[in-house]
């Protein structure tokens, strides 16, 4: 030990944390001690680990999972503030789309179900062969926002060393009904040019030239239940034209929600169709 050594009780009150917190960082590899007794087993820190000691203090007062927050402490500055800048975009959406539940809720309670909902004009379009990396994962709807936001980034991590380029549209490809009692397997997928290896639970594929019918839905929209207007009205989009589904419902991202004005196209909710 050095002068310059903190006992976890010194370090915890310059840090503004507990010595209970910190021993559950040094368990997690959050945050180490620099050394640590071999006798006694107490902690000791340096003074130049405060900074990233009160940055975790931070994050955790977000709220802020603790893989996240060891993403961002270990990224270079310029990383983590886009690290961040995101994370807290994904969580502003997903407060979002539970404040427009609630108005929708509301409304319909307010006015005896007598509420306008917004429609949907349907279109179809060609989409041609796209080179994706690509995730799949089963939640349910409590967990779908934080589980794209977060297999995106992966992906996008992953891409990021290999890819010629990376799409700012991305996709979630629904393999089963999400629903807020039941889990169903989606994937999440960005498109890319170049090269790229798979690497553990990124898959990369081809996903074939196709056509599809599509809803655009506007950011304010993009929420349950409202959204399932859109669902709803591709389905008898399908019906009425007798066209025949080849593959599950997707819903195509058109950029990051921070990025989008609120009344702006966000997403297309589209199926492909049969030629």
């Amino acid at each position: 030990m050095t002068s310059r050594t903190l006992t976890i009780g010194e370090f915890a009150r310059r840090a503004g944390l507990t010595a209970k917190v910190l021993r559950a960082y040094d368990d997690s590899g959050l945050l180490r001690p620099a050394s640590v007794d071999p006798l006694n087993g107490y902690r000791y820190y340096q003074p130049d680990q405060l900074e990233r000691a009160r940055r975790l203090s931070v994050l955790r007062r977000l709220e802020m999972p603790l893989a996240v927050a060891a993403e961002i402490l270990d990224a270079p500055d310029a990383e983590a503030v886009v690290r961040l800048d995101r994370w807290w975009a994904a969580e502003e959406a997903a407060m979002q789309a539970r404040r427009g539940s609630l108005h929708w809720l509301r409304g319909r309670l307010a006015n005896s179900a007598s509420s306008v909902e917004a429609s949907f004009t349907v279109r179809v379009r060609e989409v041609p062969t796209f080179k994706i990396a690509s995730i799949r994962t089963a939640v349910d709807q409590n967990g779908l926002v934080e589980a794209i936001r977060d297999l995106e980034w992966a992906i996008r991590s992953h891409l990021h060393g290999w890819a010629e380029a990376e799409f700012a549209e991305h996709w979630v490809i629904f393999h089963g009904p999400v629903t807020p009692e039941s889990e169903a397997t989606i994937e999440v997928c960005v498109p890319f040019t170049g090269v790229v290896e798979p690497l553990g639970e990124i898959a990369i594929r081809l996903e074939s030239a196709h056509r599809e019918a599509y809803a655009t839905v506007a950011r304010d929209d993009c929420f349950y239940p409202r959204i399932m207007r859109a669902y709803e009205a591709v389905d008898d989009y399908l019906s009425t034209e007798g066209l025949t589904r080849i593959g599950p419902e997707r819903e195509i991202y058109l950029g990051e929600w921070h990025r989008i004005a609120g009344t702006d196209p966000f997403v297309h909710v589209s199926i492909p169709i049969k030629e």
